[in-house]
């Protein structure tokens, strides 16, 4: 009779399989991987979108219970992770785990890191500003109220009133979890435990209120598009040093 092999792979197969991730990336062709971060920014911003229309939309119970919106908002917001580790798209902040990792191990040279960094950076902003000015900002799917203003004082709430410390600290402790959730979803054998891996992390960051880049790269343009009284150039300062 011939086992079954486990539902897991062991922590050592998780490593060498996301060292062998990263060694893919590294051989991709550049527009590829611009393409592929452009849309894990999108994907991250229909997970933002939803959260915040469950939060904003729920002020009576805001007012009464806001953990529990907190908690709700950050139930709905995984399914943008969860597209983009299925799809197999490039995300920064994921990637700010697997290529030191291959690094390290002499996979991929340290140029390589610096290169995906700054492309997957930049296409993962371009996809996110896309989603918010076009199929959110144009669309007004969510400019009535209690939706605007909710969305204009997330901002502040994420860039306005937090010291950089602050945001840097929460930036920490937000791709901790990240990154034990591509671990985890590595890990995993097949689609729905894949799915649950990297679900029941990303709740915890966001209904905690940790900081996420690429998130970020989607809730504050928005909420300066709605009117929130913040620059873009308060939002770079800040953000820069995550």
């Amino acid at each position: 009779m011939i086992n079954d092999p486990p539902s897991t792979l062991k922590p050592a197969e998780v490593a060498a399989l996301l060292v062998q991730h990263a060694v893919k990336k590294h051989q991709d062709r550049y527009e590829n991987v611009f393409f592929k971060a452009f849309m894990a920014g999108a994907m991250l911003a229909f997970g933002g979108l939803l959260s915040e229309v469950l939060q904003g939309g729920a002020p009576g119970l805001t007012a009464s219970n806001p953990g529990i919106v907190k908690v709700l908002g950050g139930f709905v917001f995984p399914v943008g992770l969860v597209m983009i580790i299925l799809q197999g798209q490039e995300l920064l902040t994921s990637n700010m785990m697997t290529f030191p990792m291959a690094v390290l191990k002499g996979a991929v040279p340290l140029w390589s890191l610096a290169v995906n960094w700054i492309i997957v950076f930049f296409g993962n902003l371009v996809g996110s500003l896309f989603f918010a000015a076009i199929l959110v900002r144009y669309t007004g799917v969510v400019s009535t109220e209690p939706y605007h203003s909710f969305i204009a004082s997330f901002a502040i709430k994420k860039a306005g009133e937090p010291e950089w410390h602050q945001i840097f600290l929460r930036g920490i402790g937000c791709n901790w979890l990240v990154s034990v959730a591509v671990w985890q979803a590595a890990g995993a054998r097949e689609t729905i435990s894949k799915i649950f891996a990297a679900w029941i992390p990303i709740w915890i960051f966001v209904a905690c209120g940790y900081d996420h880049v690429v998130a970020n790269m989607f809730s504050v343009p928005l909420g300066i598009m709605f009117g929130a009284q913040l620059s873009a150039a308060e939002y770079i300062r800040k953000y820069v040093q995550l």
